[in-house]
């Protein structure tokens, strides 16, 4: 008989993430067929929500535990986008809580009070998940934040990305999240249904929900981050993601060196999600899990369409290797000269950005420019996406 590889032994032989708080000995349990799935498309929500039960409810009951078996790290030769090489690590250990920490970080300019607050709030509410909350104020200082939520005012506005950047250091917790401030989540268990996916999926380093407008049923088709969109439930692996609410593992994005600051905004999802798998990981768009957000037009001003072409650039220059550069740069050229052949008003802007993407450096003085390595191109392209369009 051939030996079985593990991918392919019998379910029984897998533990669970979570022990059962009604067992008295609280060891861990042998589960059934639903613990931990093959394919996160064979994610069950309702048994995952039913399995950590005790996570919810951890600490409120006195002599209740909560344990957690570590998922080895098999990708400990890995090296961040920089050349260093990542230390290996397992998987994060939750604390005696038995909670997921994330570390969350809500970017504002304060432009959005009640938005804000909102956001805020709909954090607050989450259950399973122990929060570290820092609301980095672009320009400005955070003032009547609730109770819990720290502020790190920066003295300019940075950009998004940037802004984004600045507020992982003042935060702790194995899972990052980060959040705009015109955002918020209408499911308490958001983070924790996260941060269970990628615990049960180690090389998933980044998930992206799925963004609703809960007042409006004509959600845009840009929010589904595929070239094939699809239904918006269906979940899958994706090469770039929706910005506003994405969450990580820490160590994914330590070793993706973060978000592309100088991009100020715009397509600064398209490379973080590049770098991750860059890094070894996989990116994933989870279709059965929503976030809200209210549908607004991006191009009501010209700088929409000058931040769209730069940035296009931009990406193409900072991480391609020739002729992807070329490629890609060539292929979106054709796409959106076709697409507003019909709205100069909407060309002009778009090609005075394309010609500053060629002329303006792409990398911020404390980068070490460097682009996705041969192995990363190759993931990628493999995995369905070469990026050349």
């Amino acid at each position: 008989m051939s030996k079985q590889s593990p991918s392919q032994r019998p379910r029984r032989d897998r533990r669970l993430l979570t022990t059962d708080p009604l067992t008295a000995d609280g060891r861990v349990q042998v589960g059934d067929a639903r613990d931990i799935p093959d394919l996160p498309s064979a994610f069950d929500r309702d048994h995952h929500l039913q399995r950590d039960a005790g996570v919810l409810t951890a600490g409120s009951a006195p002599g209740v535990d909560q344990s957690y078996e570590l998922v080895p790290d098999s990708d400990g030769d890995l090296r961040t986008r920089s050349g260093r090489r990542r230390k290996r690590r397992s998987t994060p250990a939750p604390p005696a809580t038995g909670r997921y920490r994330y570390g969350v970080v809500v970017l504002t300019q304060g432009t959005r009070p009640d938005d804000l607050t909102r956001g805020l709030e709909s954090l607050l509410a989450q259950r399973g998940v122990e929060l570290d909350i820092v609301c980095v104020g672009n320009g400005w200082e955070p003032t009547g934040l609730p109770d819990g939520i720290r502020s790190l005012a920066l003295p300019e506005n940075l950009g998004i990305p940037a802004g984004r950047n600045e507020g992982v250091p003042h935060v702790t917790g194995d899972y990052l999240f980060f959040l705009d401030d015109d955002a918020w989540l209408p499911d308490d268990t958001t983070l924790l249904r996260m941060a269970q996916l990628m615990r049960a999926h180690p090389d998933i380093g980044l998930v992206q929900p799925r963004v609703v407008d809960p007042d409006r049923d004509d959600a845009p088709r840009r929010w589904i981050p595929r070239l094939r969109k699809g239904s918006a439930e269906h979940s899958s692996t994706v090469f770039s993601v929706w910005e506003g609410a994405v969450a990580m593992q820490r160590r994914a994005f330590e070793d993706c060196d973060g978000w592309p600051g100088p991009f100020w905004y715009a397509h600064e999802g398209i490379e973080l999600a590049w770098r991750v798998w860059d890094a070894g990981y996989r990116v994933w768009y989870m279709g059965d899990l929503s976030v809200a957000h209210p549908v607004i037009d991006p191009k009501r001003h010209d700088e929409y369409f000058y931040m769209n072409a730069r940035n296009r650039v931009w990406l193409a220059r900072r991480n391609l290797p020739w002729p992807f550069n070329w490629a890609y740069v060539g292929s979106w050229t054709l796409v959106q000269t076709a697409r507003w052949a019909k709205s100069p008003g909407q060309l002009r802007p778009w090609f005075r950005g394309w010609r500053d993407g060629w002329r303006d450096h792409p990398w911020a003085e404390d980068e070490n420019p460097h682009k996705l390595s041969g192995r990363g191109v190759l993931k990628m392209s493999m995995a369905g996406r070469p990026p050349i369009v």
